[in-house]
């Protein structure tokens, strides 16, 4: 089954990046558009091929939602930074969780003087060397507005940026009035349009929203194994009810992407080492809603009606909509249980992670009171501890892969003396 289109792929991670900063995604889609029209005008890749330019140079500065936290409210000062540090571990981000491995080091080289990119071997450098002038003509227009001078970047010809690539860009302007379309608006239904020849795999698909759970990284790595925890529990439950195939790989999308909008709160609510006040948990339920948003009509409507009941309740005292356990199918039940479960084994800012004794103590509790559903609950107390030696396998590995983009990010600084 096809849970989510191809061209949905990259607008669902489009509008998930920006929920976390607005500004660097729009930027991201200016350049991606003007590298798109240069490269279109140069005629030397089929347009499936440039629709996958188009989603990286998009997420050309990925590393920076990582390495670059809090600093680029100012966006012209953060790019006249050494900007290697964000484009190494946007690079290795690409290499080892995207399904596009060949196009990473476009993102590790598109600040790279042209004078030394072009002595480096790599088939898609050109592109590399767009996205730098794509990307300086964008921050300084958007800086200097009126002041802004489209040939300022001559004496950089040749040394800092591609003297053929500067040539095609007043090319493309010329004939076709980018900025101007930027400035519209325009320029969002040209790429609207170039997404159509996205052409993904399912499991290229299964990969790109996997990758999207490790986004949840930028804000922490706790995100991250709460994330994968619920996968985990909610997989394991299904297994045991034995709900069919078709149910069980539907309820998997729904828990990877349950938590999504949870991009879009504040850091300080999330990590508040307290009690939250009564406007807080306000702003905090309003996660629900924004992954609704972001996820409603790109994604079956079965994976988004899951994963938005994660917090209703069985006798009706939830959120966001009060459903009742009659108004509600097995999987909404199997990831509630899970979402609970855990909240309750992973540490949390205001305490520890709590012992199986407490965890079974606080379920039975809430199955009593039927606000889980007994037969999931019962199902999982039943299979708690190998249910649990599975989330600390998985958890391990998540954190390994955190430890070796950690480890592949400081070799590759020191070869760059970042």
């Amino acid at each position: 089954m096809e849970y989510i289109r191809s061209k949905d792929i990259y607008l669902l991670m489009r509008h998930i990046l920006k929920l976390v900063h607005p500004r660097l995604m729009d930027h991201g889609s200016k350049v991606a558009y003007m590298v798109y029209m240069m490269l279109r005008e140069r005629g030397r890749f089929e347009e499936f091929e440039l629709a996958d330019i188009v989603m990286l140079c998009t997420m050309h500065d990925i590393g920076a939602y990582m390495t670059e936290q809090g600093k680029i409210s100012d966006m012209l000062r953060y790019e006249s930074r050494d900007s290697m540090a964000h484009s190494i571990y946007g690079y290795l981000f690409f290499k080892y969780l995207s399904p596009v491995p060949d196009l990473a080091k476009v993102i590790m080289y598109h600040h790279m003087d042209y004078e030394q990119l072009k002595k480096v071997d790599y088939e898609y450098k050109q592109v590399a060397a767009y996205i730098n002038i794509a990307e300086k003509m964008d921050l300084y227009s958007t800086s200097m507005g009126s002041q802004f001078d489209l040939y300022m970047f001559e004496k950089m010809a040749g040394t800092k940026l591609s003297s053929d690539g500067l040539e095609l860009f007043y090319q493309v302007e010329g004939k076709y009035d980018i900025f101007e379309k930027i400035k519209s608006g325009e320029y969002k239904e040209e790429l609207a349009k170039i997404t159509e020849y996205m052409i993904f795999s399912n499991e290229d698909k299964k990969k790109f929203l996997e990758m999207l759970m490790y986004c949840l990284g930028f804000r922490s790595k706790n995100m991250v194994v709460d994330n994968i925890t619920t996968v985990c529990v909610c997989e394991d439950i299904a297994e045991e009810m034995a709900l069919p195939d078709a149910e069980r790989e539907t309820l998997y999308y729904s828990a990877l992407i349950h938590d999504i909008g949870m991009l879009a709160i504040p850091q300080e609510i999330i990590d508040a080492p307290r009690k939250l006040e009564t406007e807080e948990i306000r702003l905090l339920r309003t996660h629900v809603e924004i992954g609704k948003q972001v996820l409603e009509n790109r994604m079956k409507p079965e994976v988004v009606n899951i994963a938005m009941a994660h917090h209703e309740r069985c006798d009706g005292s939830g959120y966001p909509s009060r459903l009742k356990d009659i108004q509600m199918n097995t999987p909404q039940r199997i990831l509630q249980v899970a979402d609970v479960v855990t909240a309750l084994v992973n540490p949390r800012s205001y305490r520890p992670d709590l012992p199986k004794e407490k965890v079974i103590a606080i379920l039975n509790d809430e199955m009593e009171k039927h606000r889980l559903n007994r037969q999931v609950v019962r199902t999982f107390v039943k299979s708690y501890d190998r249910i649990m030696k599975r989330v600390r396998t998985e958890s391990a590995e998540i954190l390994k892969m955190y430890e070796t983009l950690n480890m592949q990010y400081e070799l590759v600084s020191k070869k760059y003396k970042i």
